[in-house]
Parts: C-alpha cells; structure tokens; sequence
C-alpha cells in the first residue's frame, strides 16, 4: 500500500457508497488491499478505486445461482 494515508473502512463507506460490511468482507477476501491494525482493517482511497473501477472484480459468478 506504499505511502498513501490510510483510511477506515468507515471513512471509505462514506466517500464510496458501499457498507462498511460490504468493505469488510471484501478485505478479508482479498478483493481490495487492506491491512488489519488490531481488529479494525484500513485501506487507502486508491485500493477502494481500483476496486470500483474493476469490472473483473466487481463482477458476480454467473453460475453461482444457476440450477444444476
């Protein structure tokens, strides 16, 4: 994450209209860079962004749903 200022997910929820849970689950999974400080997880602008501008990330498994 270099040198960029870190934010809470809290602050992130706020300037990209996503929940801080949904922001949770997406650095425990990886999806965005985050780091863990104690139990709360930090990110920076810039990994949010990433994440929202990526439609490979930000895209559903179309077959998650579907009827065997």
């Amino acid at each position: 994450m270099g040198e960029e200022r870190l934010i809470s997910l809290k602050e992130a929820a706020a300037r990209s209209g996503l929940s801080a849970g949904f922001l949770r689950r997406l650095c425990r999974t990886g999806r965005i860079d985050a780091v863990k400080i104690g139990r709360d997880w930090v990110t920076t602008w810039r990994a949010v962004t990433e994440y929202l501008e990526d439609e490979k990330k930000r895209s559903k498994n179309p077959f998650k749903y579907k009827n065997p």
